[in-house]
């Protein structure tokens, strides 16, 4: 019998429903029902709290080449949270345009100026930079928010809606004439384009 199985099984045994048994698991509902479909496995301090409050041995629960299972998808889910938290972060540190002197003046100013200080430009491009330095930012809060929930599929989303707000932000800066605030984009973008990819190499 499978652990998804044996899970059902037990639940069952105490009369107990998804939602019950996920308040003294100390998880989600949405945990139980991926566990007991076959969809994934609980991590190593979920396995001790079903076998303790179950009243079985581990072993009993799971066999060796589940638990190998239950492992990777642990080490899977700890990297793509931690991905998705560094990606967060550096998509939170283009507040800091706003104070940088990184922005050209127009042509009437040679010099670099911090974003309040712009005075050079159209308004409705300064509103532009606005804009899109504020829903990266924000992007960025919600991810940091986010990564502390059992959420992978909003991590997902976020770090593409990420990788499309830098993608964005770079052509933006680049095409306005404004090649350092670009530049700083094109880090981040390049950065957090390699942490996924390591990420999914150690997988």
């Amino acid at each position: 019998m499978e652990f998804n199985e044996k899970l059902q099984e037990l639940r069952k045994a105490r009369s107990l429903t998804q939602e019950e048994l996920a308040e003294v698991l100390f998880v989600s509902r949405t945990a139980i029902s991926k566990w007991e479909s076959g969809r994934g496995y609980p991590n190593l301090d979920s396995l001790k709290e079903i076998s303790r409050f179950f009243s079985v041995s581990i072993d009993d629960l799971i066999c060796s080449e589940e638990i190998i299972s239950a492992a990777e998808d642990e080490k899977k889910e700890c990297i793509d949270k931690y991905v998705s938290l560094i990606c967060s972060t550096l998509d939170i540190l283009p507040v800091l345009l706003l104070f940088m002197p990184v922005f050209g003046n127009g042509t009437d100013s040679p010099s670099s100026v911090s974003f309040y200080a712009i005075t050079g430009i159209s308004a409705w491009i300064k509103n532009v930079f606005a804009l899109l330095l504020g829903v990266t930012v924000l992007n960025g809060i919600c991810g940091v928010i986010i990564s502390h929930f059992d959420k992978p599929v909003w991590n997902r989303h976020r770090l593409v809606t990420g990788m499309v707000l830098s993608i964005v932000g770079a052509a933006v800066f680049i095409l306005t004439r404004q090649p350092y605030a670009g530049i700083i984009y094109l880090i981040i973008m390049v950065v957090k384009g390699l942490l996924i990819g390591k990420g999914r190499s150690l997988l």
